[in-house]
């Protein structure tokens, strides 16, 4: 094991493409793989290593994982190009994308098999806190794994909560707090269209509820896109069935009723069948407004 300070990130979406400017920053040699070519270069452009993926790999300690879910995020390490086969012993896979604890355990396994370190490492602050490099880390793994990745976490992070000396917790603690987030949205966004029924403008909403006691996060940051009519996608409509369904599952096994989650992903599923699937996730907005008659702003 050695602390890493040569690294691939592999998904330079909104959040992976800050979190690998944020290494660069930091010194570390960082590569930048994705299936969309203008990310890559463009990080390339700013510093980043060349090469391809099967190139590098046998040269680095640490690889970024910062894909959709647990499909992208099992063919990156073990698919047909799977990356962990052609790490050395003692690198270390930090893994961000959210998913479910037990895959997250699988993993660890898998790549121990490799004598590959795993950090399960899902993310929290949205795209904004990942261009600064302050996100908060929810972290699980071994010792080693931790002290391997310490580069990378400092570099990308404000906040590294150290869950668990195994894989598991920090998946679980991401889904805890994906629950919250994603009722929030669909809160916010129903709080906001019930409020225009009332006369009650969204730019009022938002001068007013952030001051009072029924606001959150989410609703700050997300409440501007719909006052703005600006649903640029820095977190799609279609991430929520994904993480909710998460949820919903660990709930579940668990034998937990959670019928609020289960509520606030009806909402996101039918607004992705609507065809608001790639739009920001505050465009749940719209289907609530199409539901009352309501016209949003930038909609007149």
């Amino acid at each position: 094991m050695t602390l890493a300070t040569k690294l691939a990130v592999i998904g330079l979406g909104s959040m992976g493409y800050g979190m690998a400017v944020n290494c660069l920053r930091a010194g570390l040699i960082t590569h930048g793989f994705d299936i969309a070519p203008g990310p890559v270069e463009r990080l390339r452009a700013e510093g980043g290593a060349g090469g391809t993926q099967a190139e590098v790999a046998a040269t680095l300690d640490a690889v970024l994982v910062v894909v959709l879910n647990a499909a992208q995020t099992e063919t990156v390490l073990f698919g047909e190009a799977g990356i962990v086969p052609h790490l050395p012993k003692g690198a270390v896979v930090i893994s961000s994308a959210t998913v479910a604890p037990d895959f997250a355990k699988g993993m660890e396994a898998r790549c121990a098999e490799h004598g590959v370190l795993y950090l399960d490492a899902p993310i929290s602050g949205g795209a904004v806190r990942a261009e600064a490099g302050t996100l908060s880390v929810m972290a699980s793994g071994s010792d080693a794994a931790f002290k391997a990745a310490r580069p990378v976490l400092d570099a990308i992070s404000e906040t590294v909560f150290e869950l668990g000396d195994h894989a598991g917790p920090g998946s679980a603690m991401k889904a805890v707090n994906q629950l919250l987030a994603g009722v929030h949205i669909a809160s916010m966004a129903e709080a906001m269209t019930f409020g225009m029924t009332q006369g009650v403008s969204p730019e009022k909403f938002m001068e007013i509820i952030p001051k009072c006691a029924g606001t959150s996060w989410m609703l700050e940051n997300r409440g501007p896109h719909i006052v703005d009519g600006d649903y640029t996608p820095r977190s799609t409509i279609d991430i929520w069935p994904k993480d909710l369904g998460i949820v919903l599952d660990i709930a579940r096994t668990a034998k937990f009723g959670a019928p609020v989650t289960a509520a606030a992903l009806q909402q996101f599923l039918a607004a992705s069948g609507m065809g608001l699937g790639a739009e920001d996730d505050a465009a749940l907005a719209k289907l609530y407004a199409r539901n009352a008659g309501l016209t949003l702003p930038g909609e007149e």
